[in-house]
């Protein structure tokens, strides 16, 4: 049975494995590439990459502990302090991954029930709260929009952007089978409840 809570759990997955393969092209980047000046909304794969993370870090954070019953993180500037606390791909790289993890637990530890559950995070304006399945779309919308912005960066370095544009699609399940194992996920997994 299709549930919001599986389609979420596919979309937590779906992200660590974009992110894996993205990083992975950004890996092989000639000295100096990574944090070249580019146009985009940050500007350098360095500065767009850094905040993909830093964000998630807030993210899971707020998810995290409002699943344990505790107060929201009482600044949450301090995750962006520095705002660009990896220097290389290869700092960056297990950072991100180590987050996707705990997205990706999030998901698989809801039950349908909590979907609603009201996530509190302390902004300027006060504490505002959305319900965890919001939160969740926002999060991986968020990771959408700016991997496709590096993924636009990518294209005018010496390393070619990779294929990041289907959503595990059934037929392709062959063009991610050596990813998935690097990275523990199987489709039956993803799949399987």
């Amino acid at each position: 049975m299709v549930t919001l809570k599986r389609h979420l759990r596919a979309w937590a997955h779906q992200n660590a494995w974009a992110n894996h393969r993205l990083l992975g092209a950004c890996a092989a980047l000639a000295e100096g590439e990574f944090e070249a000046p580019r146009t985009g909304f940050f500007p350098s794969l360095r500065a767009t990459l850094n905040h993909v993370v830093t964000v998630d870090w807030m993210y899971a954070d707020a998810m995290e502990r409002s699943r344990a019953g505790r107060e929201p993180h009482p600044d949450i500037g301090a995750f962006y302090e520095p705002p660009e606390p990896f220097a290389t791909v290869a700092a960056l790289r297990p950072a991100q991954l180590a987050v996707d993890r705990r997205l990706v637990a999030i998901c698989d530890g809801l039950a349908e029930d909590e979907l609603e559950r009201p996530v509190a995070i302390l902004r300027r304006k006060g504490r505002v709260e959305e319900p965890i399945h919001r939160l969740l779309a926002h999060v991986f919308q968020h990771q959408v929009h700016h991997r496709g912005q590096a993924h636009a960066m990518l294209s005018g370095t010496s390393v070619a952007p990779p294929q990041l544009d289907e959503f595990f699609c059934a037929n392709e399940a062959d063009l991610r089978a050596a990813e998935f194992a690097e990275l523990g996920f199987s489709e039956a997994g993803i799949w399987g409840g």
